[in-house]
């Protein structure tokens, strides 16, 4: 574990950025940036907020994957109630859930563990608490595991690109989830997903702490030079695609042009996450997003034509939008912060009581 986060006023700080306190978009920035008037800045940005093209901007917790090293992908038999849904909204293990028709299966889970032991205590007091049918009420699910130390590739905003050739394509104007998206509209989109535009109050959050400006400014930048935060910006509501687009889980068993086709996916705009996996046959777990069924079948046949025999089997789950009963990776986050918090509380307590 970083020794950064065994400190009581990082965590608190952590907990502030990563859940969007303090952070905001920067209007005078992206006025002098794009050279449109304030006033139109602002109205295009509250649209594109207020119609949840985009979340608001925080600071993403890039120790995750240090803290949870293992992605379990789980199929699963739930029941279609209120109770399951608040329980995939609340648990701070689940990233994402959604709704599949998948063989016996009608959920799909997205879940960040410590191991595969963690993961397994996890399921059992699920079934201990009532809060998942035991084996004889339902399928049992069918789990995937992968490491997070074997991602190629994490580009969760790169889904931009796709909307902008859409837009040239659509001669410079498309709706997205019935929201008119015009040039101005794009070139503020494009900046908040990549970071640009975004601005950091510390004055609010040193108020907040009850600790200096430069306390909070000096913090930050440490903890970005570990690699614990990454700078904020804004995601896309649905993470995996952006707003419009299919989510498509794709197990790929590459057969050869291994070196070749690897290149063109790290540099493919359909594709935003990569895992090095070994699950029988398949080699490679692709997130992709594409715009129709029919979009994937050309994207998927124009790797063929240009590397003959390089694809074996593909395995693919394909989710809409509607599909999706959950989907937080800040709560994920935020569980991991305020777990060592308590634990900082709770030496504290002992410490307390042994020398009282």
């Amino acid at each position: 574990m970083n020794e950064l986060l065994s400190d009581e006023l990082n965590l608190k700080l952590l907990r502030e950025i990563c859940t969007g306190n303090g952070i905001g978009v920067n209007l005078t920035y992206l006025t002098k940036k794009l050279k449109r008037h304030r006033r139109t800045i602002r109205k295009k940005v509250e649209g594109l907020l207020q119609q949840k093209i985009i979340d608001r901007p925080v600071f993403p917790f890039l120790e995750l994957f240090r803290e949870y090293p293992l992605l379990v992908a789980a199929y699963a038999d739930l029941p279609n109630d209120e109770r399951t849904q608040n329980w995939v909204k609340e648990d701070k293990n689940i990233f994402a859930a959604f709704r599949v028709r998948k063989g016996e299966y009608n959920t799909m889970l997205f879940e960040f563990h410590k191991s595969v032991l963690s993961y397994q205590m996890w399921r059992e007091k699920l079934v201990e608490e009532g809060k998942i049918p035991s084996r004889e009420e339902r399928v049992p699910s069918r789990p995937l595991y992968f490491s997070n130390r074997l991602i190629e590739k994490y580009r969760p905003h790169i889904g931009i690109e796709l909307i902008k050739n859409n837009f040239v394509k659509n001669k410079r104007k498309i709706e997205i989830d019935n929201f008119q998206i015009d040039e101005s509209s794009l070139d503020i989109l494009t900046c908040l997903v990549n970071g640009e535009g975004i601005r950091v109050n510390e004055n609010y959050l040193a108020k907040k702490l009850d600790i200096h400006r430069k306390t909070v400014i000096r913090r930050i930048v440490k903890m970005q030079k570990e690699n614990i935060i990454y700078k904020p910006l804004c995601r896309f509501p649905s993470f995996f695609a952006p707003p419009g687009f299919l989510f498509i889980f794709s197990l790929v068993e590459v057969r050869k042009f291994r070196e070749k086709f690897m290149h063109d996916i790290l540099n493919d705009s359909h594709v935003s996450l990569v895992y090095r996996i070994s699950e029988g046959r398949y080699n490679l777990l692709l997130f992709e997003a594409h715009s129709r069924i029919e979009d994937y079948l050309q994207w998927e046949s124009n790797y063929e034509e240009k590397y003959h025999g390089c694809l074996g089997l593909i395995d693919n789950t394909f989710f809409s939008p509607k599909m999706a009963l959950s989907i937080d990776q800040q709560k994920v986050s935020l569980g991991i912060i305020e777990d060592k918090l308590k634990e900082i509380s709770k030496k504290a307590t002992q410490t307390n009581a042994f020398t009282s």
